[in-house]
């Protein structure tokens, strides 16, 4: 009686499947399958946001149980076996059945599970050896296919579109960090965002972004980016502080990313109040960010070491004075120039040091160079980029300077 607001093509699903069943057999050659529990790994695999466990083996059709929304699954997703199950326990005998046997050792979706669960599972399914299976999974996401980077072109020109268009024929000086917040969100909703922002890390969380005005740039901040801000409030340490009032000679920026049929793109966009002359140490660094930005973007090839691009950097940022303040201040420096994105905004891989693996065609990457200025707050520059033969190709405009508003 219902029809799906989206079906998952079976190649699609297939052509997913199989390379994170190439990753697995590189990183964990002795499993037979992996055990996915994150709905949203659930999602990349299948289709459906799915309330339940998958188990992709290494050979066979993948099974996928599900504890509620099985009607749902069935609509979305193409995999043949959609069955229901109520418990850890049901597991072995649901995948026999459906001929997709477990083995004696398999890679499990460790980081998904919080620890008395991963008991609880330990307690159900016996005489069998789990190995992590997280990293195969994060790998297989990395690189899109012709099918993810269209949706995400398409939410990267929305995006700039909203922060560099019509974001700046909104906003004045005098407003509140949580004013400008709203009326953020209401372009954003207005141009298709999904209203949902979603992280990997374990237990971190994202509303909208930072809007950060002046010193709230390097507020304190326990969020893994260099931009600082006061956030709503301490239990809410996102969008922006209602106390905090945009004011002239100071920079507002703005780190908000856009979601779009559960793809992200991440931006930050800085703006100047009116049109009076910005200090030296403000222009300076915002261009030592945008020359960072354009020689990263050139980097982004086949082949080429996410370690060595950010070494270069880190090493560049000394020599032109702006170690102190490049990637934040203080204790808000982070250790990288930018991450994967996708499903998530903090997806593999990373630009910093220890990513050693060569970067492959149709990966992307927000590359976020900043510089944090003391007494003034922050400026710079994050944009999404698709790693392409000819270097990274910005999928969120190509208007990197800061923009004035009167």
């Amino acid at each position: 009686m219902f029809q799906a607001l989206e079906t998952l093509p079976a190649q699609e699903a297939a052509l997913r499947q199989a390379s994170c069943r190439a990753h697995l057999g590189r990183l964990q050659p002795g499993a037979s399958g992996l055990l996915v529990f994150s709905r949203l790994g659930i999602y990349y695999l299948t289709g459906t946001f799915g309330n339940g466990v998958l188990w992709l083996p290494t050979e066979g059709e993948p099974v996928l149980m599900i504890r509620k929304g099985l009607d749902r699954a069935r609509l979305e997703s193409p995999l043949t076996n959609i069955l229901p199950f109520r418990s850890y326990g049901d597991i072995e005998g649901l995948c026999a059945g459906a001929g997709s046997p477990l083995g004696a050792e398999i890679a499990a979706e460790m980081g998904a599970l919080p620890w008395s669960l991963a008991n609880l599972l330990t307690s159900r399914i016996k005489n069998v050896r789990f190995v992590p299976g997280d990293a195969a999974l994060a790998r297989a996401q990395s690189v899109k296919s012709p099918w993810e980077l269209n949706k995400m072109r398409l939410c990267g020109h929305r995006h700039a579109k909203a922060m560099c268009e019509t974001l700046p024929q909104r906003i004045k000086p005098g407003m509140t960090e949580r004013e400008v917040s709203h009326v953020i969100w209401g372009i954003f909703f207005e141009m298709g965002h999904s209203g949902v922002m979603r992280m990997a890390g374990a237990g971190d969380e994202l509303f909208l972004g930072h809007v950060s005005a002046g010193d709230s740039g390097n507020y304190p901040s326990g969020y893994n980016g260099p931009l600082g801000l006061r956030g709503e409030h301490p239990s809410v340490p996102f969008m922006g502080y209602a106390g905090q009032i945009w004011k002239r000679g100071e920079p507002l920026s703005v780190d908000c990313g856009f979601c779009l049929e559960g793809y992200q793109t991440d931006k930050t966009q800085v703006y100047w109040p009116g049109a009076s002359a910005m200090p030296d140490e403000v222009s300076s660094a915002q261009a030592f960010c945008m020359d960072v930005q354009r020689w990263t973007a050139e980097q982004l090839k086949p082949g080429a070491i996410p370690s060595r691009i950010y070494a270069h950097v880190i090493d560049w940022a000394a020599r032109e004075g702006f170690a102190e303040g490049f990637m934040g201040l203080g204790g808000n420096k982070v250790p990288f120039l930018g991450h994967g994105i996708g499903l998530v905004v903090d997806a593999w891989p990373v630009l910093a040091k220890g990513f050693d693996e060569p970067l492959e065609e149709g990966m992307v990457l927000a590359v976020e160079p900043k510089q944090g200025i003391p007494g003034l707050g922050m400026v710079g520059v994050e944009n999404t980029f698709e790693v392409t033969p000819a270097g990274g190709v910005c999928l969120t405009g190509e208007s990197f300077e800061i923009i004035r508003v009167e």
